[in-house]
């Protein structure tokens, strides 16, 4: 048998500062004669192996211990083999401290005078990192070296072997693509029996299921055949045996199938896309036609813009008084006119009283009446016991509460002021109480206050406003809020007609932001034209300057805070249990 030979390239040195391996005059690779042709049709055998060349891994694989259990080659198949093969080249251990892999004495076989068809390429892993695994095989080539060529003679016996790093820089991976020696051929005798269907391997304890390896499942299915008597088969033939299926059915059921994970991964975010909305900012808390903030800044404009016209109309005024005309105006009419001589002087200690139980039943009704007029449902409601089926809200009840307390109050007010001569006060007795109250608001526009002393007589301004309040606005709150109320006649058709609720509702609220003006005008006058004076007369009945009215003040203060905070539901439904019934429907 002839024998043909080649030099085995030298590459990198093992070693640091090493030699370049393998060794000079290593043995060379050993190709022996072809073989005899085979009939054709006939299954080609499988020959013996010889212990394939050893790649140098040029990748790093980091992986846990391995071990495999390599059967003897000659012993899977009958008959002759051919030993002639291609010593490996022993590289870099598996594991840390091991052996250089692959063992010592593992070949690859080689067949005579024909060349493998180029191997597909195998994808190559970068980092590896697997559990330990055991792996017992008698298939060195297809459990060991990676993917096996599809095509031609490799099916026939060869391998691929496992591509690394090039050998030089810039250079083609190693070792060249189609390197791929394939196993010697020999022909069964026609009377063969067919080989029997090689044995599946169970799937190995332990060991993580995971997609299959390109070329295994062809290097599965390419099991050797028995060897024959009569070894005749022509090289036409191969071609026809090398068309199994690409990739043999795995012998345990894959728990993972390429890309379903990340398909479904994908689909899941495709529709998460879909359906996201714009995130958009929560609407704002309106308070009207504005919210907090738009309030605030035009609270903070109007104040800016009432200073600002408030000292405008200051500078104008001003102006105005200063010319001649209105000089000799303001000295014919001071502000205050003389009262009769029958008048009163200060107040009395029941005129104090009164006083305060006016605020006192003002504040609760202003603040009742708005509740009233903005609540949407309810906490409670309240009906007669003589009339169990008509029901008002708990806050409308405490505001007809209230107005019966206020008016009561006031017709006490009205007897006690005319049966003491204090009316005079309050009631305008001369025609000149108008050019005065027109002076003496000139006066306050100037801001130059008019001279006066509430404790002996008001000026015609403060005259004017007092009559206003107790015997105009007074009477006309009580009059619109009687015929809203359910004391009215519901059947009196001509009433209803000659007084309808609509002039009512039309002039109960006007009527009550008056009262509020004339509060705010008040209690600024109080504080600018002698706080603790005018305190004393209302509070303490006398005209002194010191702080007995003004603790009195304190007091009524708390007072009324505390009725404003009682004013609710929780508070209210035991008083209106007392006068009839309280449901929650």
């Amino acid at each position: 048998m002839a024998t043909y030979s080649r030099t085995v390239r030298r590459g990198l040195p093992r070693t640091r500062d090493g030699e370049p391996w393998p060794p000079a005059g290593d043995a060379p690779v050993e190709v022996a004669d072809p073989a005899p042709a085979v009939v054709a049709g006939a299954e080609p055998p499988v020959v013996e192996q010889a212990e394939p060349p050893v790649v140098e891994q040029a990748e790093r694989v980091e992986t846990t211990p391995t071990v495999v259990a390599i059967e003897d080659v000659s012993a899977r198949a009958s008959g002759p083999r051919s030993t002639s093969g291609v010593a490996l080249r022993r590289g870099l251990p598996r594991v840390a401290g091991g052996e250089p892999w692959p063992p010592a004495g593992v070949a690859v076989a080689v067949v005579s005078g024909q060349v493998a068809d180029e191997p597909e390429a195998a994808p190559r892993a970068e980092r590896t990192e697997t559990t330990s695994e055991v792996t017992a095989t008698g298939d060195v080539s297809s459990r060991a070296f990676g993917p096996r060529s599809t095509s031609g003679a490799a099916l026939a016996g060869g391998m691929a072997l496992r591509r690394g790093l090039p050998r030089t820089k810039g250079g083609e991976p190693w070792p060249p693509a189609g390197f791929a020696p394939a196993a010697e051929t020999v022909a069964p005798a026609a009377d063969a029996p067919e080989p029997a269907p090689a044995p599946t391997t169970p799937a190995r304890a332990g060991r993580r299921t995971g997609l299959p390896r390109p070329g295994a499942a062809a290097a599965a299915s390419a099991q050797p055949a028995p060897a024959a008597s009569t070894p005749a088969a022509a090289p036409a033939a191969a071609p026809a045996q090398a068309a199994p299926a690409a990739l043999a059915p795995l012998p345990f059921t894959s728990s993972v199938r390429a890309g379903e994970a990340a398909a479904r991964w994908e689909a899941d975010r495709a529709r998460a896309i879909a359906k996201r909305k714009p995130i958009t900012p929560p609407e704002p808390v309106r308070h009207g036609p504005f919210t907090t903030g738009q309030w605030v800044g035009a609270a903070i404009i109007a104040v800016i813009a009432l200073v600002g016209a408030a000292g405008m109309l200051v500078m104008l005024t001003r102006w105005f008084l200063s010319l001649e005309f209105m000089q000799s105006f303001v000295a014919s009419y001071p502000g205050a006119y003389e009262l009769p001589e029958q008048a009163p002087v200060g107040f009395p200690v029941w005129l104090n009283w009164q006083h305060f139980l006016n605020i006192f039943f003002m504040v609760l009704i202003i603040r009742s009446g708005l509740y009233v007029r903005h609540q949407k449902r309810p906490a409670a409601f309240w009906s007669p016991r003589g009339n169990p089926k008509r029901k008002i809200s708990i806050q409308l009840w405490l505001h007809q509460s209230l107005d019966i307390l206020w008016l009561v109050n006031g017709v006490v007010f009205i007897v006690l002021l005319f049966s003491t001569g204090q009316w005079m006060r309050l009631v305008p007795t001369d025609w000149s109480v108008f050019p005065n109250a027109l002076s003496a608001g000139l006066q306050y526009l100037s801001m130059d206050w008019p001279i006066e002393d509430g404790w002996v007589n008001y000026n015609s301004l403060q005259q004017l406003a007092y009559f206003a309040v107790v015997f105009l606005a007074a009477p006309l709150a009580a009059i619109t809020g009687v015929r809203m109320s359910g004391v009215w006649p519901k059947n009196a058709t001509a009433l209803n007609k000659a007084y309808p609720i609509e002039w009512a509702r039309a002039v109960h609220f006007p009527t009550m932001l008056f009262f509020v003006l004339f509060i705010v005008a008040h209690v600024t006058l109080v504080v600018t034209t002698g706080f603790l004076h005018n305190l004393n007369a209302m509070f303490a009945s006398n005209p002194g300057n010191g702080w007995v009215g003004f603790w009195f003040f304190v007091g009524a203060m708390v007072l009324v805070v505390a009725g404003w905070v009682a004013a609710r539901p929780l508070v209210l439904a035991p008083i209106a249990k007392l006068f009839g019934r309280v449901s929650e429907r």
